[in-house]
């Protein structure tokens, strides 16, 4: 993949001191009842493109969406409360804008201001050309830094590039380059492991996957759906009996294209759906009708990691069970443990990415020991299913 790194931008602008930089970030953070930032990974994830531009003498305006405010100001998601959290992790100043009507007053090299909601704005989320030209107006390079909204044609991700010299920012490189390792130019063999609870939202990044693995492991309530494809009864667990032929062709496909599909042999089963509920190990075929499926079974997970073990890319999506509820998380963190100790030792490339996932992982304790893992979500599912990004065409040479 070719990009239009941020690096560079100094060669190809004569420089950015003096310049302003307008850099889509994601601030779209999670906050507790009190208003404080539950999770600042995003927050931090900004940190090093804010720097490279501070450090050569750029302005810096920062543009994120919080919320769903429907294209009016909404005070209950204003950006305004990342300002002081922003300049504690900078260490340096940080203004809050509450408008886009023009360049702000008395800008200077250095300086890091943040940009009211950009979903404020009418047009944001059509993509309106004039909204991108009046943003445009801000500053004299657009810097695309947050791969979790690069599947969103908004004004705020895609349509400045049209009137600015776009660059990927640093997150969204690593972001890009990890990605791409694992999927588009991977060490084989690369397996996957895709979990979750409903075939039909993974429908499309099933298709794609078995087209170009060489392994695919499908667990969570999703794995049912196939059990059902194969004539397997799995009493009152969740599965999608409409989608069997889906998952049928599905299974089908992969076997014209060489991909071992490894489903669960072994299954733990509950009663009840609920924390310290009494569970019994049943093999795949020995789910009583009273039952459900809420986790793969320890024979399975022996399976999984003998999978690993043959392969060099693991591409991990969504749990293998209902991790929330525990005792329903073993399988995930037994799972994620082991591909942990293979990282490493070296021994695999592991990328994992999607909500879901980055919480199992970080429940696990083992999210720092993955080659990389992405907390975008959409953005991820829809680069595994083979989608074009308007965020990263936009970065990209010869995508246009």
């Amino acid at each position: 993949m070719d990009i239009r790194r941020l690096e560079e931008a100094p060669g190809d602008l004569g420089g950015l001191d003096g310049k302003t930089a307008l850099v889509r970030v994601d601030f779209n953070l999670p906050r507790s009842d009190d208003g404080a930032i539950a999770d600042d990974t995003r927050l931090r994830a900004a940190l090093p493109t804010i720097r490279f531009l501070r450090e050569r003498g750029a302005a810096v305006i920062l543009l994120s969406h919080f919320g769903r405010p429907k294209a009016a100001p909404d005070p209950a998601l204003s950006l305004a409360f990342v300002a002081d959290p922003l300049a504690a992790a900078l260490g340096a100043p940080v203004r809050f804008l509450d408008r886009a009507d023009g360049r702000p007053d008395g800008v200077i090299p250095g300086d890091v201001l943040v940009l009211e909601n950009t979903r404020f704005l009418p047009g944001e989320t059509e993509n309106d050309p004039s909204l991108a030209e009046e943003l445009a107006r801000l500053g004299d390079l657009f810097v695309m830094d947050a791969f979790s909204v690069a599947h969103r044609a908004n004004a705020s991700t895609a349509g400045l590039a049209d009137h600015l010299p776009t660059y990927a920012g640093l997150s969204m490189e690593r972001e890009l380059d990890h990605i791409a390792q694992a999927l588009d130019h991977p060490k084989t063999p690369v397996m996957a492991i895709v979990g979750g609870a409903k075939v039909s939202t993974k429908i499309g990044l099933l298709e794609n996957l078995v087209e170009k693995l060489d392994r695919l492991a499908i667990g969570g309530g999703m794995a049912n759906t196939f059990l059902l494809a194969k004539g397997v009864d799995v009493g009152r667990s969740l599965a999608e009996a409409h989608l069997i032929g889906k998952a049928a062709d599905i299974l089908k496909a992969a076997a014209r294209h060489n991909c071992e599909i490894i489903l669960p042999v072994d299954v733990v089963t509950a009663t009840k759906f609920e924390a310290g509920a009494e569970t019994q190990v049943r093999g795949r075929d020995g789910v009583k009708p009273g039952e459900m499926v809420l986790d793969v079974g320890p024979d399975t997970v022996g399976e999984l990691m003998d999978a690993m073990d043959k392969s060099n890319t693991l591409i991990w999506n969504g749990p293998l069970g209902a991790f929330e509820t525990p005792p329903f998380d073993t399988s995930t963190i037994e799972a994620a443990k082991y591909a942990a100790r293979l990282c490493r030792a070296d021994k695999i490339v592991a990328v994992a990415g999607g909500g879901d996932t980055v919480a199992a992982l970080n429940a696990a304790g083992v999210a720092e020991d993955f080659t990389f893992v992405s907390t975008a979500g959409g953005a991820f599912l829809e680069w595994m299913e083979g989608k074009r990004l308007p965020g990263v065409q936009i970065v990209t040479r010869g995508s246009a």
